[in-house]
C-alpha cells in the first residue's frame, strides 16, 4: 500500500481543478424557501417586478457551472418588462397567483401551478394580474443571468442607490439580458 504525501494530496486537488478549468465543484443544497442569497434590485428606469429576490443555485452559492436557479414574489399589478436571453433557455414556475404572459408569439394566463418554458432568445413578459402575489422560481439551463441579477442588486443588508439608463444598459450584456 502506497501512503501520500500532504504535497502529493495538495498536487492532486490542483490537476484536478486546472482540468475543470479552475471551475469548483457544485455542493449539495437543501434550501428552505426563505433560504439563499437574497437581494434586493436598485431603483432603475425600466420596471422591477419585484424589489427582493433570492438566488439559490449559481457559481458563486453552491458552485453549480450547469443551472441558475432563484425565486422572487412580485406584487399585484406588477411586471416583468420584455426580454429575451441569447443563450440560456429558461423556465419559470408559479406557485402562487395568475399571470399574464406575452411569449414568443403566444398570448395568454396562467395560474399557481403552471410552467412557462422559455427557449433561448425568445421575448418574454409578464404581469401579475391577481390580488395575491405571483411566487416564481426561475430556473436557467447555463450561468449568466445571475451576473445581470447581481449586477442591477445589492445585498438585502445594504442600501441599493439608484441606476442610470447606462447602468442598467452595462449589466445586460455580461448578464445575458436584452430588454425589447
Amino acid at each position: 500500500m502506497r501512503i501520500v504525501s500532504f504535497t502529493g494530496i495538495v498536487s492532486l486537488i490542483f490537476l484536478i481543478a486546472s482540468v475543470c478549468g479552475g471551475q469548483s465543484v457544485p455542493k449539495p443544497l437543501l434550501l428552505e424557501k426563505n433560504e439563499g442569497e437574497l437581494r434586493t434590485r436598485r431603483p432603475r428606469p425600466k420596471p422591477s417586478p419585484a424589489s427582493q429576490f433570492t438566488l439559490k443555485v449559481d457559481p458563486k452559492t453552491n458552485g453549480s457551472q450547469h443551472l441558475i436557479v432563484g425565486t422572487e414574489s412580485i406584487a399585484p399589478g406588477a411586471s416583468i418588462p420584455t426580454h429575451k436571453h441569447p443563450t440560456e433557455d429558461e423556465v419559470l414556475l408559479i406557485h402562487s397567483g395568475e399571470a399574464h404572459v406575452l411569449l414568443g408569439e403566444q398570448e395568454g394566463d396562467l395560474h399557481a401551478g403552471g410552467l412557462i418554458f422559455i427557449p433561448a432568445d425568445t421575448w418574454i413578459g409578464l404581469k401579475n394580474i391577481s390580488t395575491e402575489p405571483l411566487t416564481v422560481t426561475f430556473i436557467f439551463s447555463a450561468p449568466g443571468f445571475e451576473e445581470f441579477q447581481r449586477c442591477i442588486s445589492v445585498p438585502a443588508a445594504e442600501t441599493p442607490t439608484p441606476m442610470t439608463e447606462e447602468d442598467l444598459k452595462r449589466c445586460e450584456a455580461p448578464g445575458h439580458m436584452i430588454y425589447k
